[in-house]
C-alpha cells in the first residue's frame, strides 16, 4: 500500500485494526498524542502526531488529520487515544486549527491542558530579524524614488508578507537603519486608498520630517496634515488623501473622527509614547479601527515589560493575552524577560548597526527637521520683532544670531553679539520662557536614551556650551554613564585625558562637545553616533566636528545626526551648508554667511499665523 492510499482508510483505529494492510503492520501500543503548530504561507495550522519513546530520545509519526485516531510511526500503524478527536474539537473550540493567527498560536501554548501536549516547530518562533535575512529584494517598488540598502529591501519584504497574516507587527530597528523610508516602501506596495488612507502618528517635532521624507521618496502619495486650528472637523474630510499626519495629542483630542472609519494602516512612531496601557492616549488611540498596525521605537522596553505588552497589545491586540494575565505569567525579572523575548521576536524586527554593517557605509547621514510647537514658534516671533527693533543698523546679524541661540534653547540669552566668541557667554535666565518644553531637546533625549540602551557612545556638538547641562538635566544619566564636556574652557592639557576616559569606559557615554573647541585635533572613534545640536554657517566646522569620530581608526559604521527648525534660520544654515558643500572643498574657507543667508533666514516663521 503506498502512503497516498492510507489515506482511505477509517479515522477510527478500532476499524483500522481489520485491514489487511500491504507494507504496513498495525501495533496496539498507544502513543502520547501531541499538537504540533508549522508555519506556512498564510499564517500558522495545527498537525495532530503520536510520540514515543525510544532509548531516551521521542519519535514522532504524523496523523493523517486531525480527525485520525491513529499515527504512522515508519511503517507501523500505532493508535492513538480513542477519545483525542472529540477532545480537540471540544477544547479548541475558539480557533481555526487549520489557520492559526500568531496570537492564536501564542494563547494555544498558553492554555494547560492535561489531555494534550501541544509543541511549536522551530520556524514558528524564529527571530524577526532571521527571518529577513531570507527574503529577497521585493523587486522594484513602484513609486519609490530612493534605492533601500539590502537590509531595508529584506525588512519591507518581511513585514510585507508577516503582515498578511498577523495584521501587525514592531518595527524596532537601531535608530539610523532608516525606519521611516522602510515604511513609506511599505505602503507602496499596498497603496492606501483615499476611501481607507494611512494614518501616522508621530510627535509634532517629526511632522514636518514624515512630510519631506513622503514628498522626497514617494511623491505619488497624496498627504493631508491634520493638526491646528484648520484640521478637519469631519471624518470625510480626511478621506481626501493618501496618508494623515497627525501628533498623538491631536489624534487624542479627535478621536471620534479618526474612529469614524477604518484606515487601512496605522502608524506610531516614537511608539513609547504608547507604553503606559493605562494612559488616556492609550486607551484613547487603541479605539481606531485599522486593518494594519505598526509601532515603531528603538526602545520597545524602557521601564518594565509591560511597556512591551502594551506596545505589542496595541499592534495586534490580544498577542500576549490580557494584561493581568501577562503580568502574572512575566513578572519584572531576567527569566521572564528571556522568556518573552521567545515569544514576541517573530514580529518585532530588532536589527542593530552591527548586524546590517556589511550592507551599510561607513557613514549614515540623517537630517531631521523638526517642528517648533506653537508656543515656542510664537516666541521665536518675538525674538526676531525685538531683535530688529533694537539694532537697526546689525539687526539681521545679531536677529540670526539671537535667533539661533533661541532655537538651541528658550532659556538661553546673551547681551552682546558682536563681541568674540558671545556665544560662550550665552547662560540661562529667568523663567520667562520656563513652560516652553523645546521639541529638539526632546529629540535629542530620545536619541540618546536609544543610543545608550544599546551600550553605545554619543557625540553631542552644540556652540553654546550651557546646552550640555540642559540636555544632561532632561536625560538624567545613571551613575554607570560617562558623561563629560570639552569646550573653550576647558584646559588644554586636560582635554586628551577626558577623551581617554569616555574611550576606556566600559560602557555608554557621552561627549559634549563645543566644535570651536573640539572640532579638530581630537580622536574619538569610541563613538558611534555624532548628533549635530546646533549648526553652523561654515561646512567645514562641521566637517571637521564630525570627523572626530568618523575617521581612520574606526571599525563601525558611524550615525550623524543633524537636527534642525523647519522654517528658522537652522533651516537656511543646513541649506546654505549643503549649497558650499557642493560648491568646493570643505577644506577651501568660504564665507561663513551672506546677505542673502541672512536676508532668507529673517524672512522666514515657524509661526503658521505669520506665514
Amino acid at each position: 500500500m503506498k502512503n497516498s492510499e492510507l489515506s482511505t482508510l477509517p479515522r477510527e483505529f478500532k476499524y483500522v485494526r481489520a485491514q489487511r494492510l500491504d507494507g504496513y503492520r498495525v501495533s496496539e501500543r498507544l502513543g502520547d498524542p501531541v499538537i504540533v503548530i508549522e508555519k506556512n504561507q498564510d499564517g500558522y495550522r495545527a498537525k495532530l502526531f503520536g510520540r514515543r519513546k525510544i532509548k531516551g530520545d521521542f519519535r514522532y509519526g504524523e496523523a493523517l488529520s486531525l480527525n485520525h485516531n491513529w499515527y504512522i510511526d515508519e511503517d507501523t500503524i500505532r493508535p492513538l487515544p480513542n477519545d483525542i478527536v472529540d477532545a480537540i474539537s471540544s477544547t479548541f473550540t475558539e480557533f481555526d486549527l487549520q489557520k492559526l493567527s500568531f496570537p492564536d498560536v501564542l494563547a494555544l501554548k498558553r492554555l494547560s491542558q492535561n489531555l494534550i501536549e501541544i509543541e511549536l516547530d522551530d520556524d514558528v518562533l524564529t527571530p524577526a530579524k532571521l527571518q529577513a535575512t531570507r527574503f529577497t529584494k521585493p523587486g522594484s517598488i513602484s513609486g519609490l524614488v530612493a534605492s533601500l540598502f539590502p537590509y531595508q529591501a529584506a525588512g519591507v519584504a518581511w513585514m510585507h508578507s508577516t503582515l498578511s497574516h498577523t495584521g501587525g507587527l514592531i518595527l524596532a530597528d537601531e535608530m539610523g537603519l532608516g525606519k521611516t523610508i522602510q515604511i513609506i516602501s511599505l505602503l507602496l506596495l499596498s497603496p492606501p486608498t483615499n476611501d481607507a488612507p494611512a494614518l501616522i502618528l508621530c510627535p509634532t517635532s517629526l511632522i514636518s520630517n514624515w512630510r519631506r521624507e513622503i514628498f522626497k521618496f514617494a511623491p505619488e502619495l497624496s498627504v493631508l496634515v491634520h493638526r491646528g486650528p484648520n484640521r478637519a472637523g469631519r471624518y470625510q474630510n480626511l478621506q481626501i488623501a493618501q496618508v494623515v499626519l497627525t501628533t498623538y495629542d491631536t489624534a487624542v483630542n479627535d478621536i471620534s473622527i479618526l474612529s469614524a472609519f477604518e484606515w487601512s494602516w496605522l502608524i506610531c512612531d516614537e511608539a513609547q509614547a504608547i507604553k503606559n496601557p493605562d494612559s488616556q492616549r492609550r486607551i484613547a488611540l487603541t479605539s481606531i479601527p485599522r486593518r494594519r498596525c505598526i509601532p515603531m521605537t528603538g526602545t520597545p522596553v524602557e521601564n518594565s515589560l509591560v511597556d512591551l505588552w502594551s506596545i505589542a497589545d496595541f499592534a495586534i491586540p490580544g498577542l500576549l493575552g490580557s494584561r493581568i494575565e501577562f503580568e502574572v505569567e512575566f513578572p519584572d525579572g531576567e527569566q521572564s524577560a528571556r522568556m518573552l523575548k521567545r515569544s514576541t521576536e517573530p514580529i518585532v524586527l530588532r536589527r542593530r548597526v552591527e548586524d546590517v554593517a556589511g550592507d551599510l557605509p561607513e557613514r549614515i547621514d540623517v537630517d531631521i527637521p523638526i517642528e517648533m510647537n506653537a508656543p515656542m514658534a510664537a516666541e521665536y516671533e518675538k525674538v526676531r520683532e525685538m531683535a530688529l527693533d533694537k539694532y537697526p543698523v546689525a539687526g539681521a546679524l545679531v536677529a540670526t544670531g539671537q535667533l539661533q541661540m533661541f532655537c538651541a534653547h528658550p532659556k538661553l540669552q546673551a547681551t552682546k553679539f558682536d563681541a568674540p566668541l558671545w556665544e560662550d557667554k550665552a547662560a540661562l535666565v529667568g523663567l520667562v520662557r520656563s513652560e516652553i518644553q523645546p521639541p529638539k531637546l526632546e529629540l535629542t533625549v530620545d536619541l540618546v536614551r536609544e543610543a545608550f540602551s544599546n551600550d553605545r557612545k554619543v557625540l553631542i556638538f552644540s556652540v553654546f556650551n550651557r546646552c550640555g547641562d540642559l540636555i544632561k538635566d532632561a536625560l538624567a544619566p545613571g551613575a554607570h554613564v560617562f558623561w563629560e564636556a570639552i569646550n573653550g574652557s576647558t584646559p588644554q592639557l586636560e582635554r586628551q585625558s577626558i577623551v581617554d576616559g569616555f574611550t576606556n569606559h566600559d560602557g555608554p557615554g557621552c561627549l559634549v562637545l563645543n566644535p570651536k573647541a573640539a572640532g579638530s585635533g581630537l580622536n574619538i572613534t569610541a563613538a558611534t553616533v555624532v548628533i549635530h545640536y546646533t549648526q553652523v554657517w561654515n561646512p567645514a566646522l562641521e566637517a571637521q566636528a564630525s570627523a572626530r569620530a568618523h575617521r581612520r581608526g574606526q571599525t563601525e559604521p558611524v550615525t550623524i545626526y543633524r537636527l534642525f527648525y523647519e522654517n528658522t534660520v537652522e533651516a537656511v544654515m543646513i541649506e546654505r551648508s549643503q549649497w558650499k558643500r557642493d560648491l568646493g572643498n570643505e577644506a577651501i574657507p568660504i564665507a561663513t554667511r551672506d546677505h542673502k543667508d541672512l536676508k532668507r533666514a529673517l524672512s522666514i516663521s515657524p509661526d503658521s499665523k505669520n506665514v
